[in-house]
């Protein structure tokens, strides 16, 4: 600060008649250095590009969606509610239709306008009008007739496409061509459109869309954006979201707002799956969007906070990205959201395509409250912070923001002096535009950039930028309103509403309703004012400007009285209007939306309403508005949810299969749990803490059972609520003063040390060791469990649960936690029941089939229970180097239409039979143990493989719902693999074998009789089964892919409720439980912000298998790992297998067939 005050008063005496606007308060050095943090990689980019340089895949958006539908035709690309269609099914329709619209005329620079609602049919028209070349303009089909008639007059499309059911939304004296795109007599199934199918060529200059914004003139303004800038949004998105064929991303936002363009072409380049949310019309809940995130397992959104405030995160473990964007970002939604997925805050405009700067993921600690930055630039983009006269402000300082570089629109269609306006000459790259965005920002001191508001007049409502003038010009436009003026307020908090004040022309009055609802036929939903106000005269500041400070809130109260209500339904109805709204009271047929309500708002009033007993939807609140007609419709009930347990959690447990192949008393041992450590919020206190973890207890039946070995059969029995002593279980350990590292290692010590705390038989399930920092500091909580109470999965529900919990206590409020669905209780018995189904014991054959064959033995003799115990077993791990994980997790499995889970399998089963073949060495030549009177089986060659494969065991039986239940779950079957036509020693050379031995486990691995569920039922639960498998060989090798799990940076500080360490969950076993593998094989995988990060591990016994031994199998599997990584960078590598073609017989050469014709026949570049 005194350096620039010194440099001022230097430049004001050297030169007194200097304008101010000269002034540069940088130096040289400060400027150059401020300068190029705002434009690297825009500068960067233009200077490849004039190089002639690779910047990224030139291939625009509409080419790489095709060459990804010709890569993976039988993928599913598109969900839209029931109906799912493939990549290949995708591209045929946008082809067929736009052949349809080259016809009619469209090429590239001719505006298509679309009008439909979000769905399959969209997407089509999208792909369509990009695949033909035109430019797409979404129209919404429920704006108000004036505005859709405005909107079609700029544009003037010559050609428009629409659905059947928006048809009728269609202007009916629209004079150009008219294409319905689900019209059944307009259909077309021909090949791809190819470049000869152009009246000519599509370039990166052409325009890809319009999106119209709000004006503040009154008009709204349509960027154009070329398809430069929609390709570095695709390559950007993709390589920074890491989205690829494991992807599952939901498209939210209206299809006429920009950013739905973020969400449909990204994932459709990347071979990923787009998930539709409901049409707009159709006002999802948050309960329906959480529904359909589970049901379609996404892993990506990006979402407004306003809706994500409305979604409980423990429910969706499996949403790995969260974007968000449009408004601030309260601390307690990132507190709430950062833990076990990336955050992200984004910024963008829709005249830069979509998105110009991202933060860094959002899982630090909340040290630093307030609205979190929105980053730096993305590749390809400038942005600048400069003061009035295109100078750059110092870090700290406020300026207005720029944006400049490849995602620059064109302009505003039909509008150059707008367009002159706001798109200005860059001072800083000689040649190139910048966009002045009329936002405020400033660079922080390690070169991020923060939002600090407006330069203007606009707004931002349900992350829409709006301009209160065009909503100005909408009610002054009514014949009795002589002057308008529109003010977002916040008169409660986290709650911003539009507000219109009218005075009438003349000395008559006004009906501020009818101006109102004037308004709301010439603007879309969003702009429409929660209340007008009449007023005599606009209050005044000195300076004769409007003095919005002294503008009346709109008392909502005076329209909320009425008759009192009648019935449970109408009282509940009526608390929850007024509790949404902030009302003191609501009468019964008072209308939910003149109150001040909205889509954001019907979508709290349903959660609400819901907990209090009272079900319906957020579509129910738009056709019955009020209290009393709500009251017709609504579904009284408890506050179970559908599927949920008619009886008690409490009681006798029966044994599951898993815990019965283990032994009921092995499994009883103190020593076998499962624990995480996550991280603990400054200011948790004792009192705090026993709350939650009592909440916790009551919500969660199998944390309160105990064992009991006392009769003839031992028992796992679930206590009742208040069983037991939260307080007890808890144990605090003094840490102040420790450094973060050490923390963690406490953590770790006090995780072993709870473990043997643990005594099932007194209901002792569950430890808690308080690893407590200090007043202000991050601390750690270890959580221990036993294993017959928790499993994976499980974690996902306890964390977020128990953060709830307390959070709740710590805010003076209390802890209500959702119910659970199925109790494990009723889960086991009807596990029992599914074993004696017809349908499963069908399976036994099958299952004896799989077991009928006796592998060689591994190692120098069979496992002995009485000797062979976990307290001898080793261990080791071997970590994948990180370009071969990137492959082996994303183009792998795309290329050969698997799962990671096959590629690990593969690989395995590979370097067993390398062992056995002397190429790697894990079997030494023994006695080959009996398997009990009269067993007859055969013996297996060296080229087959049986294995034990565990999974998590959630299986749908009967009416269960698992979604909140704590148990173990997990299920384990064998299966048996035959290598003995595949070279795999030639796989590890990284040659085609490689493929070939990952297709065949495919395979086989599909091949298993029923869901596999089936084997442990009949086994383990059926009398009359459980003889005939218990007499076959057991599989001498276990295989468990835990699966994938976030995790942060290694060097970054752990934010409260975030996991902590190494591994995402630890776990111990009882030291005298027996071994029951020769060898055990597990994997996982960490998605860390450098990237995934592959683990496999072995265990063994040393008394059965050689510690060399295990390690040349390690080594192999690694190697086998690498050469497929390898194989996998061929050109030729991939294909499919007969299972992807569930609907017809096919063989593997029959398959290979097919692919061969497929690709003579795409011979050529398809668009």
């Amino acid at each position: 600060m005194v350096a620039s005050l010194t440099r001022v008063l230097e430049q004001m005496a050297a030169d007194p008649s200097m304008p101010v606007g000269r002034l540069d308060v940088l130096g040289a050095a400060e400027r150059a250095r401020v300068t190029a943090q705002s434009g690297t990689t825009a500068r960067e980019h233009a200077r490849r590009a004039r190089a002639g340089e690779p910047t990224r895949s030139p291939a625009l958006a509409p080419e790489l969606f095709a060459q990804q539908a010709a890569a993976t035709p039988t993928a599913v690309a598109l969900v839209d509610g029931a109906r799912t269609l493939t990549y290949g099914e995708l591209v045929a329709e946008s082809a067929g239709l736009a052949r349809r619209l080259v016809r009619a005329g469209v090429a590239p620079e001719t505006r298509v306008a679309v009008v439909a609602d979000r769905s399959a049919e969209l997407v089509v028209a999208l792909l369509a009008v990009s695949t033909a070349g035109g430019v797409y303009v979404p129209v919404d089909p429920g704006l108000p007739e004036a505005r859709m008639r405005m909107l079609l007059d700029d544009v003037a499309p010559p050609v428009l496409v629409c659905t059947r059911a928006a048809r009728d939304a269609v202007p009916p004296d629209f004079t150009g061509r008219l294409v319905v795109v689900d019209d059944p007599a307009g259909a077309e199934v021909e090949g791809p459109v190819t470049d000869h199918g152009h009246t000519r060529p599509l370039t990166a200059d052409h325009a890809a869309y319009v999106i119209y914004t709000s004006g503040s003139t009154g008009t709204p303004k349509g960027a154009v954006v070329p398809h430069r800038g929609l390709r570095n949004l695709v390559a950007d998105r993709v390589e920074r979201y890491r989205i690829g064929a494991d992807s599952a991303v939901l498209q939210l936002v209206p299809p006429s707002f920009d950013v739905s363009m973020a969400d449909i072409w990204p994932v459709l380049c990347a071979g990923g799956r787009l998930v539709l949310a409901p049409p707009t019309k159709h006002h999802a809940s948050g309960e329906d969007l959480v529904r359909l995130m589970r049901a379609e397992r996404v892993t990506h959104v990006a979402m407004t906070p306003t809706v994500l405030a409305q979604l409980p995160p423990e429910e969706l473990p499996l949403l790995r990205v969260l974007i968000v964007g449009g408004e601030p970002l309260p601390d307690e939604l990132r507190g709430q959201w950062t833990a076990g997925r990336e955050v992200y805050s984004e910024y963008g405009v829709t005249e830069a395509t979509v998105a110009s700067t991202v933060s860094h993921p959002l899982g630090h600690p909340l040290d630093a409250p307030g609205t979190p930055p929105i980053g730096r630039p993305i590749a390809g983009t400038g942005a600048y912070v400069l003061d009035a006269f295109l100078h750059p402000v110092p870090p700290g300082a406020v300026g207005e923001l720029y944006l400049s570089g490849v995602g620059l629109a064109r302009g505003y269609l039909s509008r150059p002096g707008l367009t002159a306006q706001r798109f200005v000459a860059c001072p800083f790259a000689p040649g190139q535009r910048m966009y002045r965005t009329g936002d405020l920002a400033r660079w922080t001191d390690d070169g991020e950039l923060r939002y600090a508001g407006r330069a203007d007049a606009q707004v931002k409502v349900r992350g829409f930028r709006v301009e209160p003038g065009e909503i100005e010009a909408a009610l002054a436009g009514h014949p009795e309103v002589g002057r308008a003026v529109v003010v977002l307020r916040q008169d409660r908090e986290g709650e911003r509403r539009l507000v219109g004040y009218v005075v009438p022309r003349g000395s008559g009055g006004v009906d501020p309703e009818l101006v109102r609802a004037y308004a709301a036929k010439e603007l879309p939903g969003h702009m429409v004012p929660a209340a007008v106000l009449a007023l005599d005269a606009l209050p005044a500041t000195h300076n004769g400007k409007v003095d919005i400070t002294a503008l009346p809130a709109p008392d909502f109260a005076e329209l909320s009285s009425g008759r009192a209500p009648q019935g449970a339904a109408e009282e509940i109805l009526c608390a929850m209007f007024a509790e949404v709204l902030g009302l003191e009271r609501v009468g019964a047929d008072a209308n939910f939306f003149t109150l001040g309500g909205d889509s954001i708002t019907s979508m709290q009033l349903v959660s609400r309403a819901r907990r209090a007993g009272a079900f319906f939807g957020a579509q129910d609140v738009f056709e019955h508005r009020s209290p009393a007609a709500l009251a017709r419709v609504v579904r009284l009930g408890d506050r179970t949810p559908h599927g949920a347990d008619g009886g008690t959690d409490e009681g006798e447990v029966v044994w599951t299969p898993v815990m019965r192949a283990l032994g009921e008393r092995a499994a009883m041992g103190p020593g076998f749990t499962q624990w995480v450590v996550i991280g603990t919020p400054p200011g948790l206190d004792a009192d705090t803490l026993t709350a939650g973890l009592r909440a916790l207890l009551d919500a969660h039946a199998m944390l309160r059972a105990r064992t009991e070995a006392d009769g003839p059969e031992p028992r796992l029995v679930v206590g009742r609520r208040g069983s037991v002593d939260a307080a007890e279980l808890i144990t605090r350990i003094d840490a102040t003063g420790e450094s973060a590292q050490d923390l963690d290692e406490w953590a770790d010590r006090a995780a072993r040390e709870a473990v043997l705390r643990l005594e099932p038989r007194s209901g002792v399930m569950l430890q808690a060791a308080w690893v407590d920092a200090g007043a202000g500091r991050v601390g750690r909580l270890a959580l221990v469990v036993h294993h017959l109470a928790v499993d994976g999965v499980s974690w996902r529900i306890l964390v977020p649960d128990l953060r709830a919990a307390c959070e709740a206590v710590a805010a003076g409020r209390q802890p209500r936690l959702d119910p659970v669905g199925t109790s494990f209780r009723r889960w086991s018995r009807l596990l029992a029941q599914e074993a004696a189904a017809r349908h499963r014991v069908a399976e036994l054959d099958d299952w004896t089939r799989v077991l009928d064959t006796r592998e060689p033995p591994l190692g120098t003799r069979e496992l002995d229970p009485e000797r062979d115990i976990a307290e001898g077993e080793r261990h080791r791990s071997w970590v994948v180097p990180p370009q071969q994980t990137a492959t082996l997790t994303a183009r792998t499995p795309a290329l050969f239409h698997c799962g990671v889970h096959e590629v690990l399998l593969a690989t395995l089963a590979g370097a067993v039979v390398l062992g056995r073949s002397g190429s790697g060495g894990v079997a030494v030549p023994g006695r080959p143990a009996s398997h009990g009177a009269g067993t007859h089986q055969r013996t297996g060659s060296d080229g087959t493989i049986l294995l034990d494969v565990e999974g998590h065991g959630r299986k749908p039986v009967g009416d269960a719902d698992l979604l909140r239940t704590v148990g173990w779950f997990t299920s384990v079957h064998p299966i048996r693999l035959d290598l003995a036509a595949i070279d795999v020693t030639r796989a590890l050379e990284g040659g085609p074998a490689a493929g070939t031995l990952l297709k065949a486990v495919k395979e086989q691995a599909r091949a298993v009789p029923g869901d596999g569920l089936g084997y442990g039922l009949l086994r383990h639960l059926n009398p009359d089964t459980s003889p005939v498998l218990a007499a076959l060989p057991v599989p001498r090798i276990g295989f468990n892919y835990l699966g994938r799990f976030p995790a942060g940076s290694r060097e970054g500080a752990l934010a409260p409720w975030q996991m902590a360490g190494q591994d995402a969950i630890g776990g111990s076993s009882d030291p005298a439980m027996p071994t029951l593998h020769s060898l055990e094989a597990s994997a996982a995988v960490r998605d860390t912000l450098d990237g995934p990060e592959l683990t496999i591990t072995l265990t063994w016994h040393p008394a059965v298998l050689d510690d060399a031994a295990a390690d040349r199998l390690g080594r192999r599997w690694l190697d086998l790992l690498a050469g497929l990584a390898a194989h996998t960078t061929h050109p030729a590598a991939g294909g499919h297998t007969p299972s992807d073609f569930p609907l017809i017989e096919l063989a593997q050469d029959e398959v290979e067939q097919f692919e061969a014709i497929a690709a003579e026949l795409e011979g050529g570049r398809t668009w």
